[in-house]
């Protein structure tokens, strides 16, 4: 019996998802379970694992396509099944097929014919990959050949098909050099991308240092929050700039201590913590307008959204429940949290739920600024660089380490004095770590 499977609701309500990589071909056997293909939503890169046991019979869309929530992926020849009518199904969770939302087909990226008819660039540069694909009736299904974002843009701008390049290093993996060696054996192949067809095209720009970028993914989805965000909440904003020696000093003694060697604890950690202990005293800022039932909703637990710079664009994963955890435990979980983020293997479940967020933009050497709201949250805090800086100490002037925090929050949950108490709150405890000893 052929058995179709159809793009599932993946999460939060998102309606359409890439392809990524498929890891099955038609003619394999497939587990239950087993990952079948990788898609990226506007919120993550995620892994399907097969709904059925058998043997692929058909593969629908190419990697590349972007496919809407309902559409057919894969089907499968499930032996032993008996021909009957497939019941309607719900959205459901991955392994569901989902009812489709649509009657119109998915987005597809123009594909480089076998005999080489040329390839619009504008098409190539809005290719997840760096190879212009093939039909699939006119090749063999192929690994996607490893090399890191940087060196795919490089391949790109420089008009080389990754599938023709050999990586001279052990690990297999194509480097920049690989790719400038490649191009300079082969420069007519480089050179020799063309619009496909004499049908009418955008101009393209003709200065060498021009680029046009999709905007698709997760910058997509980042940009559609920030201007809801912006347009929804009334943003507000307060600053503090702190002695934070003692806590740098705090740290620097826990990462001498052989017992806490593993846990790497940082001023992001503490810094964490002392947002969830300033929470306590303010839940004002740990809720959420909920514009439909006319509540304000204040949540009974802290989960901590953490922004994370990815190559993919930002996404800010969340600690569940982090005002429960130590504080080693929560620098074990911010740290795992945001490499697994960076690693674009943050699932959807990972990057919803946030009640209250922080972002260190002080690791790139900034002092200040005014983050915007994630939206639904009341509040993000802003952790600027640490300086070593003249400051007055004991009736003097020494050199300290400071550091500036930054607020921003919903105007309509949080009036001024809160805001300023959190912010006092947060200060108090960086200022002097022992303090959190009042708040526990």
């Amino acid at each position: 019996m052929i058995t179709e499977f159809r793009l599932p609701d993946l999460g939060e309500g998102l309606r359409e998802a890439e392809i990524v990589q498929w890891h099955v071909a038609p003619g394999d056997e497939v587990a239950l379970n087993q990952t079948i293909a990788e898609v990226e939503t506007a919120k993550a890169v995620v892994e399907l694992p097969s709904p059925f046991a058998g043997t692929v019979s058909a593969i629908h869309h190419a990697e590349g396509d972007v496919v809407p929530v309902g559409e057919v992926l894969i089907a499968f020849d499930i032996a032993g099944a008996v021909d009957a009518p497939e019941p309607k199904r719900e959205p459901n969770l991955v392994g569901y097929g989902a009812a489709p939302r649509s009657d119109a087909r998915p987005q597809r990226r123009a594909r480089a014919g076998a005999g080489g008819e040329a390839v619009d660039l504008a098409v190539r540069e809005a290719a997840p990959h760096d190879a212009i694909e093939t039909a699939p009736a006119e090749r063999e299904p192929r690994e996607r050949p490893r090399s890191t974002p940087p060196v795919r843009k490089l391949a790109r701008d420089l008009g080389v098909d990754l599938d023709l390049v050999a990586a001279q290093g052990v690990d297999g993996i194509i480097t920049r050099e690989d790719v400038e060696s490649y191009a300079a054996r082969n420069p007519a192949e480089s050179a020799a991308v063309a619009p496909a067809s004499a049908a009418p095209v955008a101009p393209m720009a003709t200065s060498p240092v021009d680029e046009r970028i999709p905007i698709r993914g997760v910058r997509k989805h980042t940009a559609d929050a920030m201007v809801r965000s912006a347009f929804t909440a009334p943003h507000a904003a307060t600053f503090l700039t702190v002695d934070v020696t003692a806590s740098v000093d705090f740290v620097a003694g826990l990462r001498a201590d052989r017992r806490y060697t593993d846990a790497r604890i940082g001023i992001m950690a503490v810094a964490a913590k002392a947002v969830c202990l300033a929470l306590r005293r303010t839940p004002e800022l740990n809720a959420t307008w909920d514009e439909a039932a006319g509540e304000i909703v204040r949540y009974g637990r802290v989960n901590l959204g953490i922004a994370a710079a990815t190559d993919r664009g930002l996404v800010v994963p969340s600690v569940k429940d982090a005002g429960a955890l130590s504080l080693v435990d929560l620098a074990q979980s911010i740290r795992t949290l945001a490499d697994t983020a960076r690693a674009g293997k943050a699932t959807p479940a990972d990057l919803s739920g946030g009640t209250f967020s922080i972002t260190n933009y002080g690791v790139f050497g900034v002092d200040a600024g005014t983050p915007i709201l994630v939206p639904g949250e009341a509040g993000i805090l802003g952790l600027g660089a640490v300086q070593r800086r003249p400051w007055e100490y004991e009736g003097g002037v020494a050199l300290r380490d400071v550091m500036t925090l930054s607020l921003s929050f919903d105007h309509r949950l949080v009036d001024g004095a809160e805001a300023a108490r959190f912010l006092t709150d947060v200060a108090d405890v960086l200022r002097e770590p022992g303090r959190a000893m009042v708040f526990a």
